[in-house]
C-alpha cells in the first residue's frame, strides 16, 4: 500500500480492520496458547535432567580433581624424601653395588619436569595424556630397576619401599587424572546439550506469557473498536480520547507529529550562530 492509498483509509476502514484482527486473535490464542503449553511440558522435563546430568558430571570431574590433587601431593612429599634418601646412600656408599649408571639416571627431574608441567602449563587434553603416558613409562621402569636393587641390597629396603610406594600414588593420580580428562570431554557436548534446551524453554515460555498477556486484553480491544464504531472516534470519555485531533490539525494546515519531529531534530543538528561581541 503507497502512500495515497494509506491516506485514503476511512477510521471507519481502519476500525474495522483492527476491530477483524482482535478477533481473530481472539478465537486463535487459545489453541497457541495450548500448544506452547504442550510443549513446555515436553521440554521442561528434558531441561531438568540435562540439568542433572550436567551437575553429575561436574561432581564427579570434582571429586576425581580432588583424588589426584590428594595423590600427587602425597607422591610429590615421598619424592622429596626419597631423593634425600638417595643423596644420603650415595654419601655413605649405601649403593656400591648399583649399577653404575644410577648417578645418571634422570628419572627424578623427569618426573618433576611432567609435574610442573602438568601443573603450571595451559595443555589441551592430548598433550596432558601423552605426558600421563610418558609419567607411566617412566614408573615402569623404575619399577623393574627396584626390584632388580632390592634384590640386590636389602639394606635399601626402606628406601624401595618408599619408591614404590611413590609410584603407587602416582598412578592413582594419573589413573584419576585420565578419568577426569574424560569427563571434562563429556561434560562439553552435555552443557551445549543442556544451554540449547534451556533457551529454547525460555523462548517458549516468552511466547507463552505474551500470548496469554494478547488474550487478556482481547475482550476489552474488541469492545474498544466496537464502541468506536459504533459511537465515533471523537472524545468520548471513560478514557476513549479523540483519535482525530491530530487528523483535524494537520486539515487546518498544521504539522503533522511527523513533521514536528523532523523539525525538533533538524532544529537539535543545527549550531546555534555565536552572538557577536558588542
Amino acid at each position: 500500500m503507497n502512500t495515497d492509498e494509506l491516506l485514503a483509509v476511512t477510521p471507519e476502514e481502519m476500525a474495522k480492520s483492527l476491530l477483524a484482527r482482535r478477533q481473530l486473535l481472539k478465537q486463535q490464542l487459545p489453541t497457541v496458547i495450548r500448544t506452547l503449553e504442550a510443549e513446555e511440558q515436553n521440554l521442561a522435563p528434558k531441561a531438568k535432567k540435562a540439568v542433572e546430568i550436567s551437575k553429575n558430571i561436574n561432581s564427579k570431574v570434582s571429586e576425581l580433581k580432588e583424588e589426584r590433587n590428594q595423590a600427587q601431593k602425597k607422591a610429590n612429599e615421598l619424592l622429596k624424601l626419597v631423593k634425600e634418601s638417595r643423596e644420603k646412600l650415595i654419601q655413605s656408599d649405601g649403593m656400591i653395588n648399583l649399577d653404575p649408571s644410577w648417578k645418571k639416571e634422570k628419572m627424578f627431574e623427569e618426573i618433576e619436569d611432567i609435574e610442573k608441567k602438568i601443573e603450571t602449563s595451559a595443555l589441551d587434553h592430548k598433550a596432558e595424556r601423552k605426558l600421563l603416558d610418558k609419567r607411566k613409562k617412566l614408573i615402569e621402569e623404575n619399577d623393574k630397576w627396584l626390584k632388580q636393587r632390592r634384590d640386590l641390597n636389602p639394606e635399601m629396603v626402606t628406601y624401595i619401599d618408599s619408591r614404590r610406594e611413590m609410584n603407587t600414588l602416582y598412578r592413582l593420580a594419573d589413573k584419576s587424572h585420565r578419568k577426569m580428562l574424560d569427563g571434562v570431554e563429556k561434560a562439553q557436548p552435555q552443557h551445549e546439550k543442556q544451554q540449547k534446551i534451556r533457551d529454547d524453554l525460555r523462548e517458549i515460555r516468552r511466547q507463552l506469557d505474551r500470548a496469554r498477556e494478547l488474550l487478556s486484553q482481547s475482550d476489552r480491544a474488541v469492545e474498544h473498536w466496537e464502541r468506536r464504531l459504533d459511537k465515533g472516534f471523537g472524545e468520548l470519555g471513560g478514557g476513549f480520547k479523540d483519535l482525530l485531533s491530530a487528523q483535524r490539525k494537520v486539515a487546518e494546515g498544521g504539522d503533522s507529529s511527523f513533521a514536528r519531529k523532523k523539525n525538533n531534530n533538524k532544529n537539535k543538528n543545527t549550531p546555534k550562530k555565536k552572538e557577536e561581541e558588542g
